[in-house]
């Protein structure tokens, strides 16, 4: 179930970063617009698709495992919609580090929609409410009297851990691109000679 729910999560996540279930919106917003409401609406219309694509895969996820005794797959999958949501929230309303060079070259018109700030009054509440849900799903998994249970526990508390460590690196001052500048070599532009232009 586990494995279901993170196969499931990431085939909607590579079909945002492919491009391929964006939103309407395709460009970033104009000089004039930097902030308040029509800014908000702007930033939905760019990833309105994959939330309404995301937004279908919890209700298949939640139709699947309604009445059964096993809902791994449903609590993991609500662990990476929730913090996901909490993650676009605060770069949208502003973090120290964007982590905007992740960013492919035909999703860098989504950087208009971040704000790079030290914290917002958005975070303190994310870390909290999502820590005290782990803390409890940590006790859970402690008192399970069934392995599977205790194990299936583990692993959705595993991944809230995570997701909180990936809400810490937003603010922390620290380059996360260091550590995967590895993995995000770009192809360099082709060097265009007097004999190739010709």
């Amino acid at each position: 179930a586990f494995i279901c729910a993170v196969l499931a999560w990431g085939w909607l996540e590579m079909s945002f970063l492919m491009g391929f279930v964006t939103g309407p919106r395709k460009t970033a917003c104009g000089a004039g617009c930097h902030g308040g409401w029509a800014h908000f609406v702007h930033a939905t219309e760019a990833i309105l698709y994959n939330e309404l694509a995301t937004l279908a895969g919890g209700l298949t996820v939640f139709a699947l495992t309604w009445g059964g005794v096993n809902k791994v797959g449903l609590w993991t999958y609500l662990v990476l919609w929730s913090m996901r949501l909490s993650a676009k929230l605060n770069l949208f309303l502003g973090v120290l580090n964007t982590g905007e060079a992740f960013l492919p070259e035909h999703l860098q018109y989504l950087k208009g929609f971040f704000r790079n700030r030290r914290m917002n009054l958005l975070f303190p509440v994310s870390i909290a409410a999502s820590t005290i849900v782990a803390a409890q799903l940590a006790q859970r998994c402690l008192a399970a009297e069934e392995p599977a249970r205790a194990v299936g526990l583990a692993l959705v508390t595993s991944l809230l851990v995570l997701a909180i460590l990936e809400h810490w690196f937003m603010v922390l001052p620290i380059r996360v691109e260091r550590l995967w500048n590895w993995a995000m070599r770009r192809t360099p532009p082709p060097i265009v000679t007097p004999s190739s232009a010709a």
